[in-house]
C-alpha cells in the first residue's frame, strides 16, 4: 500500500499536470514541476539558482537556465494559472463553509538598490517602516478554515510609472500606469466581480478603508463591506446634548471617547494558540454623509489603552450580532496568514529578477504551490509542518556553493533539512 507521503506527491504530479496544461506548450511543464517542486522542498532560500541545485544536483547549470527563462521570459499566462488553481483549491476550502469573506492587504520586500521594478523607498509592513521596498497588493477569499489569495498586483510608484527608461528596462507594460494601492485593489473586486469569483463581504485595514471612494466603489459593486479607518475619519451620528439628542459630524475617535461605559462590552471573536482571543469594543449606528445611509462603526478600545485603538465602518446587515461583527472585522489575520507561509514556507520574497513578468511570474508559482497545501491542510489536516511529507531535500554536491555565499559549509543551509521530509 502507498504511504501517505507517496499518495501526496501522486496528488501534486496530478495538479500540476492540469496547471501545466494552460501554459501554451508542453516543453514548459517540466520547468514548472521544477519550480514548484523546488518551492515545496525544504531550504532556506527559494531562489532560482538554489531551487536548481535541489532538483537538478547533477546538471544545476542547465536547470538553472531553464528555471531563469521559464520564470523571467515565459509569455504563459499568470490569470490562466490561477484560475487553474482556483478550479482546484476553492472547492476544497469550501468542503468547510461558503466563502465569506474577500480580504485586501498588500506586502512589502525590502529591496537593494533601485532597478528591480517598483523598487522604492516606501512604507514596507515587512520592516514596520520606510525603506527601499516592493509592494503588492493583493485579494483572497477565505472562510473561517481557510484563504487563498486569488489576484496579485506590483504597486507601481509615480517615480516608476514616470520613468520610460526603467519601464522599458524592466519591462512594464505599456497599459500600466501609476495607481494608488485602493485603486488596483478595487481593480481586483471589480475583476472578481466579473470572473463570478464565490462572493463575500469585502474586508481591509484603514491603509484601504479610511478611503471614500474605495468604500463607494464597494458598494457600487453590491458588495458589503468591514474596513478599517483612521481616528480622523467623520461621520455624523446622534449624540445626546444635554435632554436633547443631536446629529452631529465628529472624527470616529471623538465619538467613542464620548460613549458612556455600558456601551462597551468585552467580545471574543476565535481560538488563539493557547487561550480564545478577546477584546472590548463598542459599537453603533454611524452615517459617513449627512444624506447617507446609517452603517455600523466598531471601535475597540483594549484594557489599560489610554485610548481606542482601531476604528472600523461597516455595510453589514443592521442586525447583526456584536460578536459576529467583531468576528468579520478581524476576520483579516487569514490573509495576514496567507504572506506568513507564502514568506516562511513557500520563498515569496525570494525572487531576485528585476523585471515585472518574473515577479509575477514567481508569485503566481508560489500561489500555486501554497494552493496545492491549502487543499491538503483542508481535505487532511496535517499535524507535521505545512510543507513538509511532499519532497525531502536533495544531496547537494559538496563543492557546490550559490552566489554570494560565505563560510565554510556553503550547502548547509540547504543540507540541515535533508531529514525533515517523511
Amino acid at each position: 500500500m502507498q504511504d501517505a507521503s507517496g499518495a501526496r506527491a501522486d496528488r501534486f504530479a496530478a495538479y500540476i499536470d492540469d496547471l501545466a496544461s494552460v501554459l501554451g506548450g508542453p516543453r514548459r511543464r517540466g520547468p514548472m514541476t521544477s519550480y514548484c517542486t523546488g518551492l515545496l522542498m525544504p531550504a532556506d532560500r527559494k531562489s532560482v539558482e538554489p531551487m536548481a541545485a535541489m532538483t537538478a544536483p547533477e546538471r544545476t547549470a542547465a536547470q538553472h537556465q531553464s528555471l531563469l527563462h521559464f520564470v523571467g521570459k515565459g509569455d504563459w499566462s499568470d490569470d490562466a494559472v490561477l484560475a487553474k488553481v482556483r478550479e482546484h483549491v476553492v472547492p476544497k476550502i469550501e468542503m468547510h463553509g461558503a466563502i465569506s469573506a474577500w480580504i485586501i492587504d498588500d506586502t512589502g520586500f525590502p529591496k537593494k538598490g533601485r532597478h528591480s521594478v517598483g523598487v522604492a523607498r516606501q512604507y514596507c509592513g515587512q520592516l514596520g517602516k520606510q525603506d527601499n521596498c516592493q509592494v503588492a497588493v493583493s485579494m483572497s477569499i477565505a472562510n473561517a478554515r481557510a484563504s487563498l489569495p486569488v489576484a496579485y498586483s506590483l504597486y507601481l510608484p509615480e517615480s516608476w510609472a514616470d520613468d520610460t527608461e526603467r519601464r522599458g528596462q524592466a519591462g512594464v507594460p505599456s497599459t500600466v500606469v501609476f495607481k494608488t494601492k485602493p485603486q488596483i485593489a478595487l481593480d481586483q473586486i471589480e475583476w472578481a466581480c466579473a470572473n463570478g469569483l464565490p462572493r463575500g463581504e469585502v474586508i481591509a485595514d484603514a491603509g484601504y478603508g479610511a478611503e471614500e471612494r474605495f468604500r463607494a466603489g464597494i458598494t457600487r459593486l453590491g458588495l458589503r463591506y468591514v474596513v478599517g479607518v483612521k481616528s480622523t475619519n467623520a461621520v455624523w451620528a446622534q449624540v445626546e446634548v444635554g435632554s436633547t439628542e443631536v446629529d452631529m459630524r465628529m472624527s470616529v475617535e471623538k465619538l467613542a471617547l464620548a460613549l458612556a461605559e455600558e456601551e462597551w462590552r468585552t467580545i471574543g471573536w476565535r481560538q488563539g494558540t493557547n487561550e480564545k482571543l478577546s477584546g472590548r469594543f463598542a459599537r453603533l449606528r454611524v452615517r459617513v454623509a449627512a444624506d447617507a445611509p446609517e452603517e455600523w462603526l466598531l471601535v475597540e478600545w483594549p484594557e489599560g489603552e489610554k485610548k481606542p485603538t482601531k476604528y472600523w465602518l461597516s455595510t453589514l446587515r443592521p442586525n447583526i450580532s456584536f460578536a459576529h461583527l467583531v468576528s468579520r472585522a478581524k476576520l483579516r489575520w487569514r490573509i495576514e496568514r496567507d504572506y506568513l507561509e507564502l514568506k516562511q514556507e513557500i520563498g515569496l520574497g525570494h525572487f531576485e529578477g528585476r523585471g515585472w513578468r518574473g515577479f509575477h511570474h514567481h508569485a503566481t508559482l508560489c500561489i500555486a504551490a501554497y494552493g496545492f497545501l491549502v487543499s491538503e491542510r483542508a481535505a487532511f489536516p496535517p499535524s507535521e509542518p505545512i510543507a513538509a511529507g511532499i519532497f525531502e531535500a536533495a544531496e547537494l554536491p559538496e563543492d557546490w556553493r550559490p552566489r554570494g555565499a560565505s563560510g565554510s559549509d556553503p550547502a548547509s543551509c540547504s543540507r540541515q533539512h535533508r531529514h525533515v521530509a517523511a
